[in-house]
């Protein structure tokens, strides 16, 4: 008896890389002014007018920063890995691309069995891609809007770690056993036993 990759394993690795690579495009983030933002532009709003512009300017200004306030908390805008980070979602893409590459070529291979070390680098790639999704998750990078804007996680991020970790699964999956002979078809074994009894009488 020996033992091989399973097909199996390396399909759940190849569909991981693939989400992997959507979710680079997907919404990351949503983008939503903090309290202080507001504050800030209903600040320089009124500075603004208040030295050059009149009563009808001024009063409709007044207008705007009322309805500024209401639009704290609230998402105006999503965000994807691409737009946020622009080396590292080329990364994340290569990332993918190996992994891809990594499974299905010997899943092409026509070969009876694979390799015994097919699939196993998508563990690295698919622990690496999961280790900055995971610190981006924590720490968004919010810091690059003056803290003016807030960011919170959409499904993109989600798909990412989900993408990440089937690399990883599937990389990680159990072999398979086999024999010189091949695999006994379910119940052959069993229907032999069988053909040679006769009930005694």
């Amino acid at each position: 008896m020996g033992e091989e990759r399973s097909r199996y394993g390396l399909l759940v690795s190849a569909f991981g890389a693939v989400l992997l690579a959507v979710s680079v495009y997907l919404p990351w983030y949503g983008a939503s002014f903090t309290a202080s933002g507001i504050a800030s532009a209903q600040q320089t709003d009124q500075q603004v007018i208040s030295h050059f512009g009149n009563a009808t300017l001024q009063s409709l200004a007044g207008q705007l920063n009322a309805s500024l306030g209401s639009l704290a908390g609230h998402e105006f805008v999503a965000l994807n890995a691409h737009q946020l980070f622009k080396y590292m979602s080329v990364v994340l893409l290569v990332i993918a691309g190996l992994g891809l590459l990594d499974v299905l070529l010997p899943l092409a291979n026509r070969a009876p069995s694979i390799p015994d070390g097919a699939g196993g680098s998508s563990v690295l790639l698919g622990a690496l891609a999961a280790a900055y999704i995971v610190f981006r998750m924590i720490d968004p990078p919010a810091s690059q809007f003056g803290g003016e804007i807030a960011l919170s996680l959409r499904e993109g991020a989600w798909l990412a770690l989900l993408g990440a970790v089937a690399m990883v699964l599937g990389g990680m999956w159990p072999r398979v056993s086999t024999s010189a002979q091949g695999i006994d078809p379910p119940g052959q074994g069993v229907w032999s036993a069988l053909s040679g009894w006769t009930p005694e009488l």
